[in-house]
């Protein structure tokens, strides 16, 4: 198949059926986190698994439709045939890429998080074009965005920005982005036209259904309201009407100013602290908790995952796949998904 992925439908049946057994035994709902895990996975798989076996049947058909006209010598069916070719190759495609989901919360909408690392006011302004990278990508893909919390920077740009991705495998694709971004340009704001090298980094977290319990102590929670601060109208500007909700054991914060309401804001933060905690104590289940740290080591050298470079050259190249692109103007307005699309495929390949 293309790219070299293979996705073996027989090893899904026979993992889904085994889930399934699992899921019959009463005694597995001792452990509800462990029920609910593996509920997921029988749904992921079924919902990638039927599309295959729907699609070979349709093959078997066609083969059949054409065989049929070689015996007929029906050359009238063969534009016919020619254009179901097209569309079960079109479709098998998008399976491909399916396939590379295999996480459990691969599915899920993402709460996309930007902060600005070294290069002051130019790396506010890295964060900037960064949020419009994902915004053009998401607009590109079929995705819905709202930025639920944003912090302007002093003087330009953004410290921060969270942004609510919704649509289908949207954590699954962004998950890729986790990391540190490095820009090296003459900076706009160097009255020297200096070349400057700046960071941020990308974090993603998956939104939790509300069926998957995250068990949240009230005594645990530390709730601040402040007055928003970035643009928003009249109402948002002069009433406390943002919520920072910090959660004390853990020291995760997540917060929402973008709603016109204090109880809609804390609604929407604690959706965020939500999906934190969820994937937080996720990774101390599965003993990745190096892998988080990783995400948030210094942003700056030594730690990024992709570079943009515009001078002295310009190139965007990926330091975990190898992946290069010239046109470095066209990867800053969304077109990122051979970069995605690589970082999947090389956890596909990667050894277990």
């Amino acid at each position: 198949m293309k790219g070299g992925i293979v996705f073996d439908v027989d090893n899904q049946i026979a993992k889904r059926r085994e889930l399934e057994k699992k899921l019959s035994d009463p005694s597995i709902w001792n452990d509800k986190e462990e029920a609910q895990r593996v509920t997921r996975e029988i749904k992921r798989i079924k919902s990638v698994v039927e599309p295959w076996i729907e699609i070979k049947k349709e093959i078997e058909e066609l083969y059949d439709l054409y065989n049929l006209a070689l015996e007929e010598n029906e050359e009238s069916l063969e534009d016919e045939i020619k254009r179901q070719i097209q569309l079960l190759k079109n479709r098998i495609d998008k399976l491909e890429k399916l396939s590379l989901f295999t996480d459990e919360n691969d599915s899920a909408n993402a709460y996309l998080t930007i902060h600005s690392g070294a290069g002051g006011t130019e790396a506010c302004d890295w964060v900037s074009m960064l949020l419009r990278m994902y915004l053009r990508w998401a607009e590109k893909n079929g995705f819905k965005t709202e930025i639920v919390d944003i912090l302007p920077g002093e003087e330009a740009g953004i410290k921060s920005v969270t942004v609510y991705v919704k649509g289908p495998y949207a954590y699954g694709y962004l998950k890729t982005e986790i990391g540190i971004h490095r820009l090296v340009r003459i900076s706009p704001f160097d009255s020297n036209a200096r070349r400057h090298t700046s960071f941020a980094s990308v974090f993603c977290t998956p939104e939790v259904d509300d069926d998957i319990v995250v068990e949240i102590n009230p005594k645990d929670l530390k709730i601040d309201t402040y007055r928003s601060q970035g643009a928003g109208g009249q109402h948002v500007n002069k009433t406390d009407s943002a919520v920072r909700i910090t959660h004390i054991p853990t020291g995760i914060v997540a917060q929402c100013q973008n709603e016109r309401s204090q109880h809609k804001n804390k609604e929407m933060a604690m959706k965020i602290l939500k999906s934190k905690l969820y994937e937080y104590y996720k990774k101390q289940r599965d003993k990745e908790k190096e892998e988080v740290e990783k995400s948030k080591k210094d942003i700056s050298w030594g730690n990024q995952i992709r570079s943009y470079v515009f001078q002295p050259y310009t190139l965007v190249k990926d330091l975990r796949t190898g992946v290069e692109v010239g046109n470095a103007a066209a990867v800053l307005d969304g077109e990122i998904d051979i970069f995605i699309e690589a970082a999947l495929k090389n956890k596909v390949k990667a050894p277990t």
